[in-house]
């Protein structure tokens, strides 16, 4: 299914729990192509819950709690816990503005 919507060349990949089901062969292709687009210049949503997905295919973190933003952190500058906290609705300090400069989005 990736394989036949990649195939359109979408300028943005929205991926709600991409991996969720699938086995550990699956969840490798899926990790692959999502970053694949990312270095190819296209904006990828990644919608997850799973924390170690969001925390090795993400530039940025998002974590909305009751449709609030409660942190935007960059994922080498915060831990599992923080995050934790944060998808728990504690708000966050850490805001990331923007792309750094050293990272590709």
């Amino acid at each position: 299914m990736i394989a036949r919507e990649l195939a359109a060349q979408p300028e943005l990949v929205v991926a709600v729990k991409p991996t969720r089901g699938l086995d550990v062969g699956a969840v490798e292709y899926i990790h692959t192509c999502l970053l694949e687009q990312r270095d190819q210049g296209k904006g990828v949503l990644l919608i997850s819950a799973e924390l170690e997905e969001i925390m090795t295919l993400s530039d940025r973190i998002m974590v909305l709690h009751g449709g609030e933003i409660t942190g935007i952190v960059y994922p080498d500058e915060v831990t599992t816990q923080e995050l934790g906290l944060m998808m728990a609705g504690e708000k966050s300090g850490k805001m990331a503005q923007g792309p750094r400069e050293d990272v590709s989005v």
